[in-house]
């Protein structure tokens, strides 16, 4: 029997055969109202990254890695710099990694030196990160001749070989001074930022033309609130991408400079200073003393290239297909 509504006019239900004009003309309604929540920028982001399987696995294992850095001294039963009287024991249950010549843990040394070759590469990549981000912007904002003044400085800078002005800078002053983490630190962000400048500049230039930021200047917003709050912001997927992969450039160039005795010196260790000192170590019978810190080496340059890998996809609005 047919529906009656209020009015009592019989309201005709589509049928298998009944054309959708009919149908319309009928005055029937559909009896419930399906809606979809709309989702945010970040929350697509989030999706998209999360579907990047080899980034996800990496992420996590990077976690792991600065757990094992930072949380595992605090419960392990040695220190990096105590001398024990096992000498060049192999991996055990008392030693995992095994000891070296003088009677160090190695469990303990790497665990010390990857917290100090991650310390290096962050400190390196948010400080290189953020005066890039700042002088990117403010040379693609303003053009002309002040965007060619200082995009001909970073590429000067550009043109500087960091690992040979970091030897010669560290050759010059005092070991003191030089076995610093935190110079070397300074030395190599002074010199990596104008990657992220020129990648933010061309970001600047396309963006000063939209449509939001005329709205912005006829509103009377002043330069420096448009450049921070409305362009820098659109800005932020380029400029995350850039800093993870900071830290897997930063990782090598302190490994190298550390394995050839420039970078972090003892008493401070790092992986570069562990590997160095493990390389003659599989001629010897004492493989354990190289491939252990060169692993984790490996870990995180791994882990964070396949994270950066997956936040440029993720913040990649035309990105159709997610690799895994």
């Amino acid at each position: 029997m047919p529906e009656k509504n209020n009015d009592d006019a019989p309201v005709l239900l589509p049928t298998l055969g009944a054309s959708l004009d009919q149908f319309v003309r009928s005055g029937g309604m559909p009896q419930r109202e399906f809606t979809v929540k709309a989702r945010t920028q970040r929350e697509i982001v989030f999706r998209r990254f999360l579907k990047h399987r080899a980034a996800v696995t990496s992420l996590i294992v990077f976690l792991l890695v600065v757990l094992f850095a930072f949380v595992g001294p605090l419960l392990w039963n040695q220190s990096f710099n105590f001398m024990s009287n096992d000498i060049e024991v192999p991996p055990s249950g008392t030693h995992p990694f095994g000891t070296d010549s003088n009677g160090y843990d190695l469990f303990a040394d790497v665990m010390h030196g990857t917290a100090r070759t991650l310390e290096i590469a962050l400190s390196v990549s948010i400080a290189s990160t953020v005066i890039g981000t700042v002088y990117g912007a403010v040379s693609g904002y303003f053009r002309g001749w002040v965007d060619t003044v200082m995009m001909r400085i970073a590429d000067l800078i550009l043109t500087i070989p960091a690992i040979v002005v970091a030897i010669i800078v560290s050759d010059k002053l005092s070991a003191s001074i030089s076995s610093a983490w935190y110079f070397l630190a300074f030395i190599l962000s002074a010199l990596f930022w104008p990657v992220c400048a020129r990648i933010v500049r061309a970001q600047v230039l396309s963006l000063r033309e939209k449509e939001f930021v005329e709205a912005a200047r006829a509103l009377g917003a002043k330069d420096t609130r448009i450049i921070f709050r409305h362009i820098v912001p659109n800005c932020l997927g380029s400029i995350i991408v850039v800093l993870t992969l900071t830290v897997a450039n930063t990782v090598l160039v302190e490994t190298a400079l550390s394995f050839l005795g420039f970078g972090v010196r003892p008493p401070d260790t790092s992986l570069g200073t562990l590997v160095s000192n493990g390389q003659t170590a599989i001629q010897d019978g004492f493989p354990w003393l190289f491939y252990f810190p060169a692993l984790f080496i490996i870990l995180i340059v791994l882990t964070i290239n396949f994270i950066g890998d997956g936040l440029r996809d993720a913040f990649d609005p035309q990105q159709t297909r997610v690799r895994a």
